[in-house]
């Protein structure tokens, strides 16, 4: 059995700040070690219920943000920012599930710890087949595309309640409840991997019964962006088209097409959103 993990920051149990996950801040340091528990319990649930390899994605900020020395059960690390599919480079129809370990929410829905959708400073709201969504969601047009089931999802309680509609019945290990974008209620480190070490395994043992991501074909991505340029810059892109001033739509029978257009979105618009 073989698991592929996602890998991003923002959701591990006492992050509420940027300087915490940014490796120019001075607490960096500490929280990224953090993180890696949170990735080893998730592979440590899976491996004792029968899991037996591992990719991890590095997928937050410059994707380099794991010790590869620390992981658990000898996992492959996939790291370094530049990469085709981003925070799903690495999977393919030979992973049996989908793990996603420290997810955030999208920043247009309910308040969410450090909640943005890929690039807070140029998308203000995506919306996949009409509905509101976070990265998990995005993401998992990818699972979808290979036919790979999303079956945990770890982070605060918005994120898992977001990705309910595209991924339904996946386990959430809620390990922090969001009180606004800059705080959180946070589970104690050890019981957050508790939490993590447990939801994986019961995970992976149901994962006969995992359903694909519900995302009906053709997908319709919308992006509103923060301003009108950014609109116009995508819609150099083959396939993306005005909606108005601020969202542009994007449609695709091929999920993994679909998600490759939206990361060109976003790579496209970084350099004068920043």
């Amino acid at each position: 059995m073989r698991v592929f993990i996602s890998s991003d920051m923002e959701g591990t149990a006492g992050v509420v700040d940027w300087d915490q996950c940014r490796p120019s801040g001075p607490e960096y340091g500490y929280y990224r070690e953090l993180l890696e528990q949170e990735v080893n319990a998730a592979i440590e649930g899976a491996a004792a219920a029968g899991a037996r390899e591992f990719l991890v994605n590095d997928s937050h900020s410059a994707m380099a943000n794991l010790r590869p020395d620390r992981l658990a059960h000898r996992a492959r690390y996939l790291s370094g920012r530049h990469k085709p599919l981003y925070m799903m480079q690495g999977l393919d129809e030979s992973f049996d599930a989908v793990f996603l370990v420290s997810y955030h929410g999208s920043m247009s829905g309910a308040p969410a710890t450090l909640s943005h959708t890929y690039n807070p400073r140029a998308i203000a709201e995506v919306r996949l087949n009409g509905v509101p969504t976070g990265e998990a969601g995005i993401n998992a047009l990818v699972a979808l595309g290979h036919r790979v089931p999303v079956v945990l999802i770890t982070g605060d309680d918005v994120t898992a309640a977001q990705i309910e509609p595209f991924c339904p019945g996946v386990r959430a290990a809620v390990v922090k409840n969001s009180v606004s974008r800059f705080a959180a209620d946070s589970l104690h480190p050890e019981q957050a991997r508790e939490v993590i070490r447990e939801a994986a395994g019961a995970a992976v043992r149901r994962l006969a019964d995992a359903p694909l991501p519900a995302i009906d074909l053709p997908a319709t991505l919308a992006v509103r962006f923060r301003n009108a340029d950014l609109a116009e810059m995508v819609t150099w892109i083959n396939g993306v088209a005005r909606a108005d001033e601020l969202t542009v739509r994007l449609r695709d029978d091929d999920p993994v097409r679909l998600y490759r257009t939206f990361v060109t979105t976003v790579l496209l618009t970084r350099g004068i959103a920043e």
